[in-house]
């Protein structure tokens, strides 16, 4: 089962370095990740989508509170959440494509973020299935790049992460 995992950390070099490898030492594998400052300058929020089953992924979350450095963590996909991935596809275009492929921009809410003579770029966000909806439509054409972020995860109502007590 995929689980969205999101770690209060405090912004210091090498936090990131240690969250991943108690990963890898454990031979966990990180199905995307996220990283990014947080409402306070000197904290930042890491999001971890992992494949597992409850006790993996309740050991993941212990070994992730032992490190020095970890504020909080918890597991959103116990909660209702919203969830979001941002892609950027560039697709080469020629005078019969452009339209086709504008339209399905369109269709998925996507920006059309920069355009050349042979070739757009594409913003899209949206939870994993829409952006994989997408680039299913979009691979009939020319697609010259592509990235994708990783999942990005709040709960929803007022409730934040650093009011969760310890769960585990």
């Amino acid at each position: 089962m995929l689980h969205v995992i999101s770690v209060l950390v405090e912004n210091h070099s090498g936090v990131l370095s240690r969250v991943v490898s108690l990963f890898s030492r454990r031979g966990y594998n990180i199905e995307s990740l996220a990283v990014g400052p947080s409402e306070q300058k000197d904290i930042s929020r890491i999001t971890l989508t992992v494949n597992g089953d409850d006790y993996v992924i309740t050991q993941i979350m212990r070994q992730l509170k032992k490190l020095y450095e970890v504020i909080k963590v918890q597991d959103l996909s116990a909660y209702d959440n919203v969830s979001r991935e941002l892609l950027m596809v560039k697709v080469g275009i020629d005078s019969n494509t452009r339209d086709n492929i504008t339209q399905i921009a369109e269709t998925f809410r996507g920006k059309i973020i920069d355009i050349s003579l042979n070739s757009l770029i594409i913003e899209i966000t949206g939870d994993s299935e829409k952006i994989n909806a997408f680039i299913n439509l979009i691979k009939q054409f020319e697609v010259k790049e592509l990235v994708r972020t990783g999942l990005i995860s709040l709960e929803r109502g007022s409730r934040t992460l650093k009011e969760y007590k310890e769960e585990i």
